[in-house]
């Protein structure tokens, strides 16, 4: 039986001729991610190890994005034990303030991803970088901690899901619709610790942006990756990255998967998911009256010049909604300043928009948008658990920048159509 990308990614990295679903090896890595969420845990374990050095100071990640800029003296001293590690052990690349952005847009943007790669991050949304053709998953602190020391990591195998895409998105559709599409499919544990690989004639229609958005939320369906192959697409954006040449992998034509799922993309709707699940999905077919509160459009998810763009597309020679806060969070510094020279911040701020630094900020709760008791927000984010955006009783829903933009517009969830 042939093996999967995922698979062969795993077998190279674990030095076998051949890997199956359900097996565990010790595996070599070549990049390990932290944050300043999820590091200075991984400091504390790490210190137990009695080592005297990281294993390689040119694999290993340690970006300040999630309550950076410091949002009061807990976080401050939570970037301040991050950066003393990272220059104690000679880290290259520690990201922070003016260098710093949204680690799974600014790593790729950076050009530290590449296909083939084996990656680990003590952050949930590390499976983004399959979008290259790499094998990436997020692990907890502990696991970073002795990734950083070791340059390995345990993994079992995981069986595979087939996304077979065909067609074109149109009327409105973006990739933030058909992954949350597939997640209201299968739900929320529908891929738990499965290789979600999505393939077909539709994929190569998908910019890498696309793919990237699609890959970050595999994670929310309990997949361990997403991933797809390598085409002429992801070869332009690495070599805009400067990343190391890539290794592309392809599944065999007799590959082993446990479920096929068709889906043909002009079929695609502009989709939301209600509170509290990124599986809880209605088009607008049925969506009612959603007043709201807040936007929020960027993240990991949807913080890309692709995104920003399709959001000015709407805002442009209109005005938000009376009393609703909209928030514009670009991905990287990079992103800021192309947007910036594209005139898209005349046409936010014009609208009303507040423009924010790069941060992960509002989309767990951290600062920079939080919100209030019984207070409502659509976000490009995703996650809408209870509680993730602030108050308990407060509401998060999950969709594509288009609609975002719309709601901005009327101050309730709309569909793009209603405002152009």
């Amino acid at each position: 039986m042939g093996m999967t990308i995922s698979n062969k990614i795993l077998a190279r990295h674990m030095g076998r001729d051949e890997v199956k679903p359900g097996q565990i090896f010790l595996a070599d890595l070549d990049l390990v991610l932290a944050n300043d969420a999820t590091l200075p845990i991984a400091i504390d374990e790490f210190s137990r190890l009695n080592v005297s050095t990281v294993f390689d100071r040119e694999k290993i990640a340690l970006v300040m994005d999630h309550f950076s800029p410091n949002k009061d003296i807990k976080s401050a001293n939570q970037c301040k034990k991050c950066r003393e590690f990272a220059h104690k052990y000679e880290v290259v690349n520690f990201f922070e303030g003016g260098n710093c952005g949204i680690e799974h847009v600014l790593l790729p943007e950076k050009g530290l991803v590449t296909a083939g790669d084996l990656v680990i991050g003590a952050d949930s949304h590390t499976c983004t970088y399959g979008a290259l053709g790499s094998f990436a998953t997020g692990v907890g602190s502990t696991d970073m901690a002795v990734a950083a020391a070791t340059g390995k990591i345990w993994l079992r195998v995981p069986e595979s899901i087939k996304f077979n895409l065909s067609g074109e998105l149109k009327n409105y559709a973006t990739a933030k619709d058909l992954i949350l599409h597939i997640i209201g499919m299968i739900g929320v544990d529908g891929a738990l610790y499965k290789s979600m690989e999505f393939t077909g004639s539709g994929a190569s229609t998908l910019s890498v942006s696309d793919r990237l958005c699609i890959c970050n939320m595999a994670i929310e369906a309990g997949g361990k990756n997403g991933i797809f192959a390598v085409d002429e697409k992801t070869r332009e954006f690495l070599r805009e990255a400067n990343a190391k040449e890539p290794l592309a992998l392809y599944s065999d034509e007799d590959a082993e998967y446990l479920a096929t799922f068709d889906i043909d993309l002009s079929q695609i709707e502009p989709t939301v998911a209600f509170p509290h699940l990124p599986s809880n999905t209605r088009t607008f077919e049925n969506i009612g009256e959603v007043k709201i509160d807040q936007v929020v459009i960027g993240s990991c998810t949807n913080g890309r010049l692709e995104d920003l763009v399709q959001a000015a597309e709407i805002l442009k020679g209109k005005k938000i909604a009376n009393s609703l806060r909209v928030l514009i969070i670009p991905g990287t510094p990079k992103i800021w300043r192309e947007a910036m020279h594209l005139g898209l911040w005349d046409i936010f701020l014009e609208s009303g928009a507040l423009i924010s630094p790069p941060t992960c900020g509002p989309c767990l709760g951290g600062h920079m948008g939080i919100l209030g008791s019984g207070e409502r927000a659509v976000a490009t984010t995703n996650r809408n658990f209870v509680g993730r955006m602030g108050d308990p009783t407060s509401e998060v829903y999950l969709a594509s920048p288009l609609v975002a933009a719309a709601s901005a517009i009327t101050g309730k969830i709309s569909h793009p159509r209603e405002v152009l």
